[in-house]
């Protein structure tokens, strides 16, 4: 089969590798689309995968065509999003319930071979099956969209907040509809790419702007999240935190990223910083929001590409440019 590979650090290609096989309790998927993320950058970085060459690709949907001996939950013919984390089940975050946080923590596409692929394996656990009415092309939607709602956990928002997003990429826009359905009084977005913000604006947050300075809430935001990952964003976001307040860290930084933090002003005003890792108890709830149509997929997703434009698309996406990008194998 095709299959995207990084094969070291800095570079990916296309390639044919053997097509996959199902394990007892495991399913082959045909991949109808998978989508990128900052994470896939990483792994092209060489920071997340403990070995090269990989197939990536986490966020990914398609029809099952092969079923391992012991599966009898899915059939071939059904149609899926798949979940690509992989836990231990025995480690003490995971006996307490802290699966995202498990020390063998693992993940398809991320250190087993991906969905950037003609076909991808999977666990049948980790396969939700998809209702007629969903495209199972729009359902590489719902891993990040379970990563989104794993963020809205972690913060446990409160009905009238007033809440300051900085990052209007994907996740970002995410955290915007969510922020909409839990009762936020406002939603105010940042963003220094001006079609990433008019896409804000179409979603209907309260305000959209380059920098905080142009908005109007001088004691701050009951909730700021970054979902950018930059160093600068991420300062700037820490001060603009209201008292008894809450500041998440939802975006992926690299590890080299540093922000400075007062600890006098964070016993004082009584703020909470936190942060919030992939995926956890969250990917079928995702699911029923997506199926419910919590997001319009064709708002979300600005390009299509086809598998043998992988790299291509990971350059598009690199250089900020639209917004969810999927390739189609």
């Amino acid at each position: 089969m095709k299959a995207a590979l990084v094969e070291s650090p800095g570079t990916v290609g296309i390639t044919t590798v053997p097509d996959p096989s199902p394990g007892p309790r495991e399913v082959v998927v045909d991949v109808a689309a998978c989508g990128l993320c900052g994470t896939d950058l990483h792994i092209l970085q060489g920071e997340f995968a403990p070995s090269l060459p990989l197939v990536p690709g986490h966020e990914f949907a398609g029809e099952v065509v092969g079923i391992g001996s012991e599966v009898t939950e899915l059939a071939v013919g059904d149609q899926v999003a798949v979940d690509p984390s992989l836990y231990c089940f025995e480690c003490r975050y995971c006996r307490t319930g802290h699966n995202n946080l498990c020390d063998r923590w693992s993940a398809i596409g991320v250190t087993t071979q991906g969905g950037a692929a003609e076909y991808a394996v999977a666990p049948v656990a980790n396969c939700v099956r998809l209702p007629e009415h969903v495209r199972t092309q729009d359902a590489a939607l719902i891993e990040p969209l379970s990563c989104a709602v794993r963020g809205y956990d972690v913060l446990n928002s409160q009905l009238g907040a007033h809440v300051l997003i900085y990052g209007s990429g994907t996740m970002g826009l995410m955290m915007l509809e969510l922020a909409k359905r839990t009762g936020a009084a406002a939603v105010d977005m940042l963003d220094l790419n001006a079609d990433r913000l008019a896409t804000a604006r179409t979603l209907g947050c309260s305000a959209a702007a380059a920098s905080a300075d142009e908005l109007d809430r001088p004691k701050g935001w009951d909730l700021v999240v970054d979902a950018t990952g930059n160093a600068a964003a991420i300062q700037d976001g820490l001060g603009r935190v209201a008292k008894a307040g809450t500041f998440l860290q939802f975006g992926v930084s690299d590890y080299a990223t540093r922000a400075t933090i007062e600890p006098y002003k964070i016993y004082n005003q009584e703020i909470t910083i936190t942060g919030s890792m992939a995926v956890l108890h969250s990917y079928e709830r995702a699911a029923d929001l997506f199926a419910a149509g919590v997001l319009d997929p064709d708002v979300f997703i600005s390009d299509r590409m086809p598998l043998q434009s992988y790299p291509a698309a990971l350059e598009r996406f690199a250089a900020g440019e639209g917004r969810k990008i999927v390739v189609v194998p």
